[in-house]
């Protein structure tokens, strides 16, 4: 889809880079295709129960930071832009986001007649405030960094800084034209305002904005919050004033919490539940042949990592650079993957995933990537020339998901590969393990990952390894700062060819191979499973359930 009418370098970039963006379709194994055949009709009443695990903290959407929140939250509110299946863009709330020549200047027009579920306008102001608020330091959003290259950014970062300032460069010039000036060229902000940091909120939210992030009982999306009941669910329903693009085909939605995937598969086999996301790896090996669900399994675009901080001991300078090369040479990917993970992920090759446009199998440097138990403890050594090793390589990981055994594998790799003490270090639950992190309270390394908000290569890079999004700004939870990475951010931003702006991204990624602030593991490809009696499941270009658009038979 064409965004408004746009210059002819940014239509290259938009229409012919949409659909190279993101290309995949779930396919399902256990039936013949995502919808069903069956002789009953849909239940358009039916409420869909589907797994989950207990979000973080609030449904606010500038301060999403895992993803329990993130499939809450996008579901309770609607945004400028959104995304088809197959990652295509479509407008949204926006009737059209049109940039200037060199896409440094953004005007956004909204649809006529938006509204909040309680009556609310939508207007340009709507989204200046919510987006403001979001970047401002002093309200403490970790989505800010998504707004960094909005001009006035950097001011509201100021310690400080009136909590109530706006972005400077967010111009109402009326209830329906919102005017955008960056800090500098961003060919991919017509995507970037997919992100979940950039949905709007209502006025009534300010009023007390954690209580309302607790409970956002006034939306704009396809859904409403009915009720959520600690560490046992999330019922949302149908929101009746909704007239945006993703129309519900059913009633609701309840997310079940679990603490564990194997407890979940169970409902699902047993018929008390009727959608699970992600399959426990204990049934990786056997669920296509499951008769009593139906399964699906395709490639994603989940990107797995092991994040190593910048100041654990050890691990900086040119002692870091040998340790974590070594570490990156010690694990075997390719094993972990077939023997633990049942082949149900790819061993990485580079830091995006194979949907995502620039996604590359041979950068310059990638050898980093690939197994050398040798080449791991020659690295290792010359680090200990530096200063000796002590201690125990931890991997943090919460215990309520799909992590133990190949957290176990992957220690046990490096343990034998490099002759040193590697173990997993378990949270209890996926909002312990989170709240760890965004504290900078891991004892060590940690599992980490990316499914960016947006399918855009910008999506994967800035926002995990830009010095703006460090700091608990952003997702660069390991703090990892580098003037030269932040040079290319800003370089492919301002080239309007999607072709140019890769081959910047891929000199990016060839850095991170040096620096590797992460260290890749693979792509976990969708792996989920549905009751027999749903009729229609399909699955969004993150790989998770597109929830309006499930249907069960009466």
């Amino acid at each position: 889809m064409e965004v408004s009418a746009r210059k002819s370098a940014l239509k290259k970039l938009t229409i012919a880079g949409i659909a190279a963006l993101v290309s995949f379709a779930l396919t399902a194994c256990a039936s013949t295709g995502n919808t069903k055949t069956e002789s009953k009709g849909v239940d358009s009443s039916a409420i869909i129960t589907v797994n989950s695990v207990e979000p973080t903290g609030e449904l606010l959407p500038g301060n999403v930071s895992d993803t329990a929140s993130w499939k809450i939250a996008t579901q309770l509110f609607d945004g400028l832009v959104t995304f088809t299946n197959k990652g295509e863009l479509v407008l949204d709330e926006a009737e059209s986001i049109t940039p200037n020549e060199d896409a440094s200047v953004y005007t956004i027009k909204l649809k006529k007649g938006l509204q909040f579920s309680n009556g609310e306008a939508i207007t340009a102001q709507t989204y200046a405030r919510a987006w403001s608020y979001a970047a401002n330091a002093a309200n403490a959003q970790v989505g800010a960094s998504i707004f960094a290259t909005i001009k006035g950014y950097d001011e509201l970062q100021a310690e400080g800084a009136d909590p109530n300032a706006q972005l400077s460069g967010l111009s109402v010039v009326d209830d329906r034209t919102l005017q955008v000036t960056l800090n500098a060229p961003d060919s991919s902000f017509s995507y970037k305002v997919g992100d979940v940091a950039f949905l709007p909120i209502p006025s009534v939210a300010y009023k007390d904005i954690h209580a309302f992030g607790k409970n956002p009982t006034v939306s704009n999306g396809s859904y409403v919050l009915d009720s959520w009941n600690i560490n046992k669910n999330i019922k949302l329903r149908v929101n009746k004033k909704y007239s945006g693009v993703r129309e519900p085909k059913n009633a609701g939605i309840d997310f079940v919490v679990y603490d564990s995937l194997d407890s979940a598969y169970a409902d699902l086999q047993g018929g008390n539940l009727d959608v699970l996301d992600s399959i426990p790896t204990s049934a990786l090996g056997e669920y296509k042949n499951d008769r009593s669900i139906q399964a699906f399994s395709d490639r994603s675009s989940a990107f797995k990592s092991i994040t190593i901080p910048q100041n654990l001991a050890h691990f900086s300078g040119e002692e870091g650079a040998l340790r974590r090369a070594a570490i990156s040479y010690a694990i075997d990917r390719s094993s972990v993957t077939k023997k633990i993970l049942s082949g149900a992920a790819t061993p990485a090759t580079d830091f995006l995933a194979p949907v995502i446009a620039g996604y590359s199998k041979d950068l310059t440097g990638s050898e980093v990537l690939k197994y050398n138990a040798k080449k791991a403890k020659e690295l290792w050594a010359k680090a200990d020339e530096i200063s000796p090793w002590e201690g125990t390589f931890t991997i943090g990981y919460n215990a309520d998901g799909p992590y133990k055994e190949w957290i176990d594998a992957v220690a046990n790799s490096i343990s034998n590969a490099l002759g040193i003490e590697a173990r997993g270090d378990s949270y209890a639950t996926s909002k312990d393990f989170a709240t760890a992190v965004n504290k900078r309270e891991t004892h060590g390394a940690f599992r980490s990952g990316l499914q960016s908000d947006y399918p855009h290569p910008e999506g994967y890079l800035f926002q995990a390894y830009d010095s703006a999004s460090a700091d608990g700004k952003g997702l660069n939870n390991g703090d990892y700062k580098s003037a030269e990475f932040d040079q290319f951010m800003d370089t492919a931003a301002a080239q309007t060819n999607l072709d140019d702006a890769i081959a910047t991204y891929q000199k990016s990624e060839g850095l991170l191979l040096k620096d590797l602030p992460v260290i890749p593991l693979w792509y976990d490809n969708v792996s989920a499973g549905a009751a027999q009696k749903m009729k229609t499941v399909k699955f969004n270009y993150m790989g998770l359930p597109s929830y309006y658009e499930l249907e069960k038979v009466e």
